[in-house]
């Protein structure tokens, strides 16, 4: 499968499951691009760097507009908020055709509950509207650690269960189905609204490389745990940023949850150098013994966040 293809893999899913597919071994430039990043982090260590929120942010960032170089053009990109009784949200709606009444997705950007915004996410989630056909209305959820848990669920849950009103207010055609797409992290909060709000009958999610375990208690956490770009160290310290209330992390796992039967139909694509690949494995099987559709798409040749490096990957 070419890395170019995971918005039509995407489409596909929101019509259709899609079978386990994979591809060889990592790719010269992914590897090559891997190698300086472990020079200059050696460097980093060296000199004494600290890694910050604000760092971590601006690595994010500047990732995904050196590598995702190609962004479409959806008819309508709008922006609009969402009114919590405290706050209010951003949000960015992109509709590929204000002449027709597409089903609607949510997405919710990765960024280990830090990083991430739906500037940063923009051309993601052109290529997903373009790919899917549907709706999609990307959130920028409160981040941690100037939001702790539960501040970013909150925002998810809020945003989820307000969606069909924005679209009405803001005029736009749509149907009342509703899918949820996020990665990384956003996998995380996706898996969770799914699991403590079924009242909003998600039907359908889509779960990139997601985290699903906030103990890293999974083989591939240790096997990819450094020079695959997301490290384990760098993981629990972001996750030591999210929960600091002293959080059940096992009970707030996604792994570890109960299974409604409500839970809609999913998609995990995970890649195959990542800290977080075992996981999403082991909650796909889960699914399945609960009698949950479930499809799983492994990604050889790829690491955490190839939707951020699609230029690096053929």
């Amino acid at each position: 499968m070419k890395a170019r293809e995971w918005q039509d893999v995407t489409a596909t899913f929101i019509k259709d499951p899609v079978p386990i597919m994979s591809n060889p071994s990592l790719p010269e430039p992914l590897r090559q691009w891997l190698e300086m990043l472990r020079e200059a982090q050696a460097v980093a260590r060296a000199n004494g760097f600290q890694t910050t929120p604000a760092s971590v942010r601006d690595a994010l960032a500047s990732l995904t507009r050196r590598f995702v170089t190609h962004a479409p053009t959806p008819d309508l990109i709008r922006d609009a908020r969402i009114q919590t009784t405290d706050h209010e949200i951003q949000v960015r709606i992109y509709h590929p055709n204000p002449n027709r009444a597409p089903n609607v997705a949510l997405f919710v950007h990765g960024g280990g509950h830090m990083g991430g915004s739906i500037e940063v996410y923009d051309p993601i989630a052109r290529k997903l509207t373009e790919a899917s056909g549907r709706v999609l209305v990307s959130v920028d959820y409160a981040l941690a650690p100037e939001h702790p848990y539960p501040a970013g669920f909150e925002d998810v849950r809020t945003c989820a269960a307000s969606v069909f009103d924005l679209l009405e207010t803001e005029r736009l055609p749509h149907t009342r189905a509703l899918a949820t797409i996020g990665d990384s992290a956003g996998g995380a909060l996706c898996a969770q609204l799914a699991h403590l709000a079924p009242e909003l009958d998600i039907e359908r999610q889509v779960l990139v490389y997601p985290s699903l375990d906030y103990r890293l208690t999974q083989p591939s956490a240790d096997t990819f745990a450094e020079g695959y770009l997301l490290e384990r160290e760098r993981i629990l310290w972001m996750f030591d940023a999210y929960f600091q209330h002293a959080e059940n992390r096992q009970r707030l796992s996604p792994i570890e949850m109960a299974v409604p039967p409500t839970y809609p139909e999913t998609l995990i694509l995970t890649a195959e150098c990542d800290p977080l690949r075992d996981e999403g494995l082991l909650y796909h099987r889960r699914l399945l013994d609960q009698g949950i559709q479930s499809t799983h798409m492994a990604l050889a040749g790829s690491i955490h966040a190839f939707l951020n490096l699609e230029d690096l990957l053929p």
